[in-house]
């Protein structure tokens, strides 16, 4: 067998893997893998296929964190409404304790909701809040 099919049979084991793991680093090593091949078509030596592959799939993999890392990051899972769907609901405030918790009635049952603001500033008092976001099984609720 050709050293190209190797290159080739170990790209698609590459990118299949990716596809049952959903590590997208490894597409980027599929990629150096078919850098390799495509090194083997070009009738380079064995040793060029491997430099070839180790530079493209790591320039790839460098190239992808560098890309990651100058993305804002998202928000924390305990404020992303995509994983909680009770982030964004609205909920009803009848009084706020001492401590500035107060018991909230919310999908049938009851909540303790913590004020979102600053630790010494107190909560504005009854009303109409939103959730922002969850400590534990508390819901921090803001206007």
């Amino acid at each position: 067998m050709q050293d190209a099919h190797l290159w080739w049979i170990a790209a698609a084991l590459a990118i299949a893997a990716e596809l049952a793991s959903g590590t997208f680093y490894l597409l980027m090593i599929a990629i150096g893998l078919a850098a390799g091949a495509i090194a083997a078509h070009a009738g380079l030596a064995t040793s060029g296929q491997v430099v070839a592959a180790a530079v493209v799939g790591a320039g790839a993999v460098a190239l992808w964190t560098w890309r990651r890392s100058r993305e804002p990051a998202g928000p924390a899972a305990t404020a992303d409404p995509g994983l909680n769907l009770d982030i964004g609901e609205t909920v009803h405030v009848s009084a706020w304790d001492a401590e500035g918790c107060a018991r909230i009635h919310h999908r049938g049952a009851d909540w303790t909701a913590v004020w979102a603001g600053s630790p010494h500033e107190p909560p504005p008092g009854p009303g109409t809040y939103t959730i922002r976001a969850l400590r534990g099984n508390r819901f921090v609720v803001g206007r």
